[in-house]
């Protein structure tokens, strides 16, 4: 091997390294827009319910709120790094985000609290997006594996602040549930803690090739609809699942100590899982990622249903855990594949908006349905429903069509 073929390698390895440090760095983003502002609800709901005295319909509609602040920061996210930069609005939202967190805890007004739901779910939409824009932009395009991997990682951010908040909520919640407040100071300085990280990261990534746009075109809003409307369906699936998953496994019976277990199961595999995910998702083609995706998430919301108990709890967490996060990896491909670059920041903030939609949708349903019947696992069943429908749409979609020039 020549000296210059030894510095060629040298370089590209140096290369990749960057590029995995850098998203690492990126994903705390993914940490705190959802591993704490939405998944640590999960865990906070019981506590919250039981000192504030809400109705399934009430603790559903704190994560109606988030989703439908999520649907306008996805409306928002495409302009907003096209007006200040992609890094900037990124770091901007992340701030947001953080002191949201810090200030759920000032107040126990339901009113108040779904203010603050809703403009998390703003900041929080911009800084995922934002994100995923972010690792496509230090992904090369002509390597889909090496792409699938960073995106991948990015995401598996969201499965360490799944952990993170396993850890510590339910030390804070051991004096009684009325230190529901002390949970979200927490995590507020959690995330708080990790914002230089991802300033550095964001810093070093460059706005993509092309610059973005702001919208789609009729044609490529006709090319991702299938994907569109199979990742809203996913959206509403799964945060029926991460939003009365702990209120449910309680409800059935399960220590406290299970239920910690079940959560750090959960989120240890979704952090495995996803960076294995990235590089097979890069192998399929069409809609057959998300399909997979989204029908293993379905087989496991099923297990704590159909039989309750300890063995299904694990088993439910190995299977949605090892699953559901990979979701947003496998949209940002497909979207990635059927899109030129300058879209694919458009194209990932209209997909979060279906996704957004279902999840405004849900909580508050599979709420209703549990006070009327008096029974938390009837409101559960709408999440594999959604979950099996989402696999099925996904299915439609069909890879891109090379362009064809006519001379």
């Amino acid at each position: 091997m020549t000296i210059d073929a030894i510095r060629k390698l040298s370089d590209s390895r140096s290369d990749v390294r960057k590029e995995l440090i850098t998203a690492l760095g990126l994903s705390t983003g993914a940490a705190v827009a959802l591993g704490f502002s939405r998944f640590a609800y999960g865990l906070l709901l019981p506590p919250m319910r039981a000192d504030l005295g809400w109705t399934y319909v009430e603790a559903g509609a704190l994560n109606t709120a988030n989703g439908a602040g999520y649907i306008v920061g996805a409306l928002a996210a495409a302009w907003t790094a096209k007006r200040w930069g992609t890094a900037r609005a990124f770091l901007a939202g992340f701030a947001v985000s953080v002191l949201v967190l810090l200030l759920t805890a000032a107040s126990a007004s339901f009113s108040v609290l779904i203010a603050l739901r809703t403009v998390g779910g703003i900041s929080t939409a911009v800084t995922f997006i934002l994100g995923a824009g972010l690792v496509a932009a230090i992904c090369p395009a002509q390597n889909p594996r090496r792409r699938g991997t960073l995106v991948g990682l990015y995401v598996a951010g969201v499965s360490i602040g799944l952990l993170l908040a396993g850890a510590v909520v339910p030390m804070v919640l051991q004096n009684g549930v009325q230190r529901w407040p002390a949970g979200w100071i927490v995590l507020g300085l959690m995330g708080a803690a990790a914002l230089p990280v991802a300033w550095w990261a964001a810093r070093g990534v460059p706005e993509p090739v092309g610059g973005s746009t702001a919208v789609l075109k009729i044609r490529e809003l006709r090319q991702l609809a299938p994907t569109f409307l199979g990742y809203g369906l996913f959206g509403a699936g799964y945060v029926g699942y991460m939003t009365f998953i702990i209120a449910l496994l309680q409800n059935q019976g399960g220590s406290s100590e299970q239920t910690i277990w079940f959560w750090f199961v959960l989120g240890l595999v979704s952090a495995v899982s996803t960076l294995l995910w990235g590089r097979v998702l890069g192998s399929f083609h069409g809609g057959r990622g998300p399909a997979v995706v989204f029908a293993t998430a379905m087989l496991g919301a099923l297990p704590v249903l159909v039989h309750p108990g300890p063995a299904a709890m694990f088993v439910s967490a190995i299977l949605f855990g090892g699953s559901f996060l990979a979701g947003p990896t496998s949209i940002t491909i497909v979207a990635q594949r059927q899109l030129p670059v300058a879209a694919w920041t458009a194209a990932i903030s209209l997909l979060t908006v279906g996704f957004a939609f279902g999840q405004t949708v849900s909580p508050i349903v599979a709420g209703a349905i549990s006070d009327a019947t008096g029974s938390i696992a009837a409101g559960f069943w709408v999440s594999p429903v959604l979950l099996g429908m989402a696999a099925c749409v996904n299915l439609l979609q069909r890879p891109p069509q090379p362009d064809v020039s006519v001379t």
